[in-house]
C-alpha cells in the first residue's frame, strides 16, 4: 500500500472527520485552490496558529484530488459540489501527501529523518508506475525523469512543513538542508501542478535568494483570500452550538472568540470549540508545552520591556503596534516586534488594525499563569496577594484594600505611570487577578448611560456582585456619584444577590489611593 502517493490513509481519515457530529464544511476552499492548479500561483503556503484546521483542510484536498479513489458520494454532500470546477479535478490527480511531523520510522538524525521520506516516496513511485528507480538520484530528479517518460504530474500537499524548525533534534545546518530538499523537490519542476503547504511558522523567505521564494504565503496577518476557511466563523460556531444543549454560544464566545481575520471578521479556535461541545464544558484546551514555553522564555528576558506589554494587555488595554512579522529562519527572537509577532503567529495574541490584544478567556488564563510565575518578579508579587484583595473587598475592608493597592503602586512597573486612568486600571487588574476564577470581570462595560470601569459578576450567585469606578485626582465620593448618576447598576438589574459599588481614586500630589464602598 502506498504511504505518501495517492494514499488511502489520508482519504479514510478525512471521511471520518466529515462524518463527525461537529464537522464544519470548509470545502469551498477547494474551488479557490482549483484556480491555482497549473498556474503561476500554484505555490501556496498557508500558515495559521496550531489547531486552526490546517490538517483537516490538507486531508480534504488530498482526498478530493487523489487518483485511484472515488469520493464523489462524499463530496456531493459538501458545498464544493455546487462549484463549476467541481468535476474538473475530482479524483483526477496524482497526490503526494506528506505530514512532516509524523515520520515513518524512528530516526536518530536528519539524514535518517529525510532519508525515510525519500525512500518511501521512491517505493510508492515504483509500486504505482511499475518503474525502476536509481536510488542514488535526488528525489526531484527521480520525479522529473518519470515526468519526461510518462507525462505524469503531481499535486504536492505538505502539512506541518515547519516541524523541523520546531524540533530541537535538528541543527541550523539540518534546517538549511531541509529547505534545499524542498527546493529540489518543488522549485521550477515541470511535474508540479500544485504545491500546497501548511504550518505555523512563515516560510524562511525574508532574506534574498531563499530556496522557497516561489511560494505565496498567506498568514493570519495578511490573508484576504483564504481567511474564512481556517478557524470557525460566528455563524459556523452558532450552528455547531445548536447541535447540543449544554454549552451556550455566549459561553463559547467568551472562551474561544477574539481572533480576527485580516478583514476584521471574528474567528474562533476550532479545536477548543469542538472539545468544549464534545465535553459539555468550556475550559482551557491549550497546553503549556511547546511554543508557550519558548514564548515565556522570551517574556522573562524582558527584551524591550515586553513584560510591560503583557501587563498592559492582561489588564484589558489593547497595545497599539505595527507588527512586521518574522520568519522561520529566525531561530532567536531579538526584538520586541519579533517576540510579539511570534506570539501572534502561535495564536497567543490577536492582531488587527495595528492593535494587539489577548483574544479570549482561554488565553487570558495562560497569561494569568505567566504573571504568577516568580520569574515575572514584581508583577508576581502583586498577583500572589490578589486573593487577599478580593477577600478584603467582600468584607468591605477599605483600609486593607488601600494598603494592597498602595503596595502594588509602590513596586516599580513601567506601564504604571499614572498618566491616565489606564495606569490605575492596570493596578486594579493585577490586584484582582485571582478573582478571575470566581468572577466574570468585564472592563469598560456599557451600562446605563456610560461605561463602567469594572463590573464583577460572581460565578457563585450567593456571592456579592460589585461595580468599580476609578478616578484620578478626585474623591471616592465622586466615583460613587458617577456610578449612580450614569446608572451603572442597571448592568446588574437581573442579579438578585447582594450588590455594592466601589470607588477607587488616586491622589497624584499625595501619591495615595483611597477607597469607599456603598451598598447598591
Amino acid at each position: 500500500m502506498p504511504y505518501f502517493l495517492n494514499t488511502p490513509i489520508t482519504n479514510n481519515s478525512f471521511t471520518e472527520v466529515a462524518n463527525y457530529k461537529y464537522f464544519v464544511d470548509k470545502s469551498e476552499l477547494i474551488e479557490k485552490v482549483n484556480e491555482n492548479i497549473k498556474t503561476p500561483s500554484k505555490y501556496m503556503c498557508i500558515t495559521r496558529p496550531r489547531r486552526f484546521g490546517k490538517t483537516i483542510n490538507a486531508m480534504m484536498l488530498a482526498c478530493y484530488y487523489s487518483k485511484n479513489a472515488d469520493f464523489k458520494t462524499l463530496f456531493d454532500k459538501l458545498e464544493i459540489s455546487k462549484s463549476n470546477s467541481y468535476m474538473d479535478h475530482l479524483n483526477k490527480h496524482n497526490v503526494v501527501y506528506i505530514t512532516f511531523s509524523k515520520p515513518i520510522f524512528e530516526y536518530k538524525n536528519y539524514m535518517e529523518y529525510i532519508g525515510g521520506f525519500t525512500k518511501q516516496l521512491m517505493e510508492d513511485l515504483k509500486e504505482q508506475f511499475d518503474i525502476q528507480i536509481d536510488e542514488n538520484k535526488k528525489l526531484g530528479k527521480v520525479f522529473e525523469d518519470l515526468y519526461n517518460e510518462t507525462s505524469e504530474s503531481f499535486i504536492f500537499i505538505i502539512d506541518e512543513w515547519d516541524y523541523i524548525f520546531n524540533n530541537n533534534l535538528f541543527s541550523e545546518n539540518d534546517r538549511k538542508k531541509f529547505l534545499r530538499f524542498l527546493e529540489d523537490l518543488l522549485k521550477d519542476r515541470p511535474y508540479v501542478e500544485l504545491a500546497y503547504m501548511t504550518g505555523v511558522l512563515p516560510i524562511a523567505k525574508y532574506s534574498q535568494g531563499s530556496a522557497l521564494n516561489m511560494f505565496r504565503e498567506y498568514n493570519i496577518l495578511n490573508d484576504r483570500i483564504y481567511h474564512k476557511y481556517f478557524g470557525f466563523t460566528l455563524e459556523e460556531t452558532k450552528k455547531l452550538c445548536d447541535k447540543q444543549h449544554e454549552v451556550t454560544f455566549d459561553k463559547l464566545k467568551e472562551w474561544y472568540d477574539g481572533y480576527k481575520t485580516y478583514l476584521g471578521d471574528d474567528i474562533f479556535n476550532p479545536r477548543s470549540v469542538v472539545c468544549a461541545l464534545s465535553d459539555g464544558v468550556c475550559q482551557s484546551y491549550w497546553t503549556n508545552t511547546g511554543p508557550m514555553d519558548e514564548i515565556l522564555y522570551y517574556i522573562n528576558q524582558d527584551i524591550d520591556s515586553v513584560k510591560n506589554d503583557i501587563v498592559q494587555m492582561t489588564s484589558g488595554i489593547p497595545l497599539e503596534i505595527k507588527l512586521k512579522g518574522y520568519g522561520a529562519e529566525q531561530k532567536e527572537l531579538n526584538t520586541r516586534n519579533q517576540i510579539l509577532s511570534a506570539m501572534t503567529i502561535y495564536g497567543f495574541l490577536s492582531y488587527h488594525d495595528e492593535t494587539l490584544t489577548i483574544p479570549n478567556k482561554e488565553l487570558r488564563i495562560k497569561f494569568d499563569e505567566a504573571l504568577e510565575d516568580k520569574s515575572m518578579g514584581a508583577v508576581s508579587e502583586i498577583v500572589m496577594k490578589s486573593n487577599e484583595m478580593l477577600k478584603a473587598t467582600l468584607r468591605k475592608d477599605t483600609e486593607t484594600m488601600e494598603k494592597l493597592i498602595q503596595e502594588a503602586h509602590d513596586i516599580n512597573i513601567p506601564v504604571i505611570k499614572y498618566n491616565d486612568e489606564n495606569s490605575l486600571a492596570c493596578i486594579i487588574t493585577l490586584v484582582y487577578l485571582s478573582a478571575r476564577t470566581k468572577y466574570k470581570i468585564v472592563r469598560e462595560m456599557p451600562a446605563g448611560i456610560g461605561f463602567a470601569d469594572f463590573i464583577f459578576y460572581p460565578n457563585d450567585k450567593s456571592k456579592p456582585a460589585f461595580i468599580i469606578e476609578l478616578k484620578k485626582d478626585s474623591t471616592p465620593d465622586e466615583a460613587l456619584k458617577q456610578i449612580k448618576e450614569k446608572r451603572y447598576p442597571l448592568a446588574l438589574k437581573d442579579y438578585t444577590g447582594q450588590k455594592f459599588a466601589v470607588g477607587i481614586t488616586y491622589d497624584s500630589k499625595q501619591k495615595q489611593h483611597h477607597v469607599k464602598i456603598e451598598e447598591i
